[in-house]
């Protein structure tokens, strides 16, 4: 897909400002990368309002991990802003992000194996120790499995496994919005599946949710509504219905990205 093509397919400037007012995490117009010189996103939008669950799809090396870096302060914004209920976060430390309200799930070494399942959430919650009590409860009605097993080693437990303990300990600081990245990558079928349900469970407890994925088909089908990068822009947006149905959306984009789900 060429640039023109990725570009005039998105929605206009005003249409975002306007449908992003009263968004709980918000990006406008977002320009980063990990070299000097070399953007990854070039001018990308995003927006979730309280209690959605939010997609973000596309071919490899479309900037979707990058954004939600960009999000969480891993990765230099050059310009553009991101604003969390309203205040400008753009740039800021992550420790600080987790302290205001931002979870984040990383792709890969998301756990710390050498400490079991209750010292994975504890360490959630080092910033508020006083709140493990509640925030341990809380965890536990979403993921009852794990507190069962609460004294077993993290590194001992199957990917999907340890996929639910990084949810929950992103989850003990009480986060209004949880960013995923890729979380059902390297997973069996079966897990996929459970990872899939078990992010609607989170978004349907009352925190917003935007979630990086390959397996694309799936993430639209739980998603309130999709966003499809293509090199670093915004492609598409609509309701995820929307965009799996959409026959430019699947020719460009499903029929490719369906062999990674």
């Amino acid at each position: 897909m060429t640039e023109t093509q990725a570009t005039s397919s998105a929605p206009g400037r005003e249409a975002h400002l306007a449908a992003a007012d009263g968004a709980v995490l918000r990006a406008d117009d977002l320009v980063a990368g990990y070299l000097p010189g070399v953007n990854i996103l070039n001018g990308s939008d995003l927006y979730c309002q309280p209690g959605e669950l939010v997609g973000i799809i596309g071919p490899n090396g479309a900037g979707k991990s990058t954004l939600l870096k960009a999000l969480f302060g891993l990765v230099k914004v050059r310009s553009g802003s991101v604003k969390l209920h309203g205040d400008d976060i753009t740039n800021q430390r992550a420790d600080a992000l987790v302290t205001k309200g931002i979870g984040f799930v990383p792709q890969s070494n998301n756990v710390f194996p050498s400490l079991t399942i209750q010292e994975n959430l504890e360490m959630g919650s080092f910033q508020r120790p006083k709140a493990f009590r509640k925030r341990f409860e809380f965890v536990g009605n979403l993921f009852p499995a794990l507190i069962d097993r609460r004294s077993q080693r993290a590194g001992s437990l199957s990917g999907g496994e340890r996929q639910m303990v990084a949810m929950g300990r992103a989850l003990m600081m009480e986060p209004s919005v949880l960013l995923l990245d890729e979380p059902s990558a390297g997973l069996s079928p079966v897990m996929q599946d459970e990872v899939f349900v078990q992010t609607r469970t989170i978004n349907r407890a009352g925190v917003s949710v935007i979630m990086v994925e390959q397996n694309a088909r799936r993430c639209l089908q739980i998603c309130d509504r999709g966003y499809v990068l293509d090199q670093g822009r915004n492609a598409y947006t609509a309701s995820g219905r929307e965009l799996a149905n959409d026959p430019k959306v699947i020719q460009l984009y499903l029929g490719t990205l369906a062999k990674h789900g």
